[in-house]
């Protein structure tokens, strides 16, 4: 990236000077590094965006305004991100289609005889995760876009915690769109990829107008650039998408298989020691996992010196991390069971039947402390259904720490935000 902004740097597809062609070169170049990597049949299947979100939100408004209608279905799981849930929700509301979400397992295996059953004559779209980004559940997309297909509705695979796991061939999987976001490839944020079948792409309208997305304009009448450039109006986001191509470079280099098969190894090794533990106990053990697992501790367990184990948002002497709760996910939902933390509560979300802990006024954090002790009854967060919508969230000290939450007597406030999401 330092060498395209010092010698390539310029707009692209509108000047004929050197820069312009060397820029637009590197730009289209990244474009087919994304082809390659993901095996599209075509660069002109890659539209960049700017994240996994905008790509959902572009098709839920391009293709779902013009082939979902009243009383139509969508059906999500709820593994899903918030990124793979909203956007879809808006639909919905605009069009009076309905929402349809398929179950999992408390193991994070998603239902598939209960999501055969879900699918109907009037399922439009199946919206789904190729990865869980709370639990590292790998879904059998490939089977799931079959049923989808025979019952003629097309399919979005959230891509954004899978592809810098394991290979991925959407044409393999015959995915319609695929999406993801680029910092999760090692590339800059601020760049995505929707991975759209041609003949869809195609029939797309613009979702946004100006830039590089026309063709023709006049006072009376405009008309639009065929697709890629149609869906990316304004001007493109150069550098990271230069940055991306240099990700799959570095990934291409290691190889896909390669870091699958060493994930798993690390998997195995890191779930074998934390069985060890007394009082933890794993969450989402699905047969097949994307590199993650996840822990509850039961019980505080305190060392000799006195401090409690942070098993969750600690940063090791090499750099390394545990993410203790993840924003994005969704509350634990009667079949399911997802993670979460205190990051709900310390900004203020109180909904689906989310009630304060209560002792909160009994816990308390210092600047001074390097490593507070914490209460034992502390807990790393989790939602226990019962069935119905009551939910008990625990207050997680890792996450607190992670976020810069502040306690203090019946307060609780935030800092800061999260990291990033999709």
């Amino acid at each position: 990236m330092v060498h395209y902004y010092k010698h390539e740097y310029s707009n692209v597809h509108r000047a004929a000077h050197t820069l312009a062609a060397r820029s637009t070169d590197a730009y289209e170049g990244a474009r087919a590094k994304v082809q390659r990597f993901l095996g599209a049949g075509s660069a002109d299947e890659i539209v960049f965006v700017r994240g996994t979100t905008e790509a959902v939100n572009l098709v839920a408004n391009a293709w779902g305004r013009r082939n979902v209608g009243a009383g139509d279905e969508i059906i999500l799981t709820t593994l899903e991100h918030h990124s793979n849930i909203v956007p879809w929700q808006f639909l919905a509301e605009a069009v009076g289609a309905v929402l349809r979400i398929v179950p999992v397992t408390d193991r994070g295996e998603v239902l598939l005889d209960d999501y055969g059953k879900l699918l109907t004559a009037r399922t439009r779209m199946v919206a789904i995760t190729h990865v869980s980004n709370a639990l590292g559940t790998i879904l059998p997309v490939g089977e799931m876009i079959q049923a989808a297909h025979r019952h003629g509705a097309a399919v979005l695979v959230d891509g954004a915690q899978a592809v810098s796991h394991f290979p991925v061939n959407v044409q393999a999987l015959d995915a319609d769109f695929y999406v993801l976001s680029g910092h999760r490839l090692f590339a800059p944020s601020g760049v995505g990829v929707l991975y759209g079948k041609k003949a869809l792409l195609d029939e797309m309208p613009p979702w946004q107008g100006g830039g590089n997305m026309i063709q023709r304009v006049t006072f009376e009448k405009s008309t639009f650039a065929d697709p890629p450039a149609r869906f990316e109006a304004g001007t493109a986001t150069l550098g990271p998408a230069v940055g991306l191509g240099a990700a799959i470079d570095y990934l291409d280099r290691i190889g896909m298989e390669n870091v699958a098969r060493h994930e798993r190894d690390l998997l195995a090794h890191g779930t074998a020691e934390l069985s060890r533990i007394r009082g933890l106990r794993l969450i989402g053990t699905a047969p097949e996992e994307g590199g993650c697992a996840v822990v509850r501790g039961r019980r505080a367990e305190r060392r000799g010196d006195g401090q409690v184990p942070r098993p969750g948002g600690h940063r090791g002497a090499r750099g390394s991390s545990l993410r203790a709760a993840d924003h994005g996910s969704l509350r634990r939902r009667r079949h399911g069971a997802a993670v979460a933390g205190a990051v709900q509560h310390a900004r203020g979300d109180r909904r689906v039947g989310a009630r304060r802990p209560q002792g909160a006024a009994s816990i308390r954090r210092t600047e001074q402390a390097r490593r507070p002790v914490y209460p034992a009854s502390l807990r790393i967060g989790s939602w226990a259904a019962d069935g119905r919508t009551s939910h008990r969230p625990r207050y997680c000290p890792a996450a607190m720490k992670a976020t810069k939450v502040r306690i203090g007597g019946d307060k609780v406030t935030s800092d800061t935000s999260a990291g990033p999401g999709q």
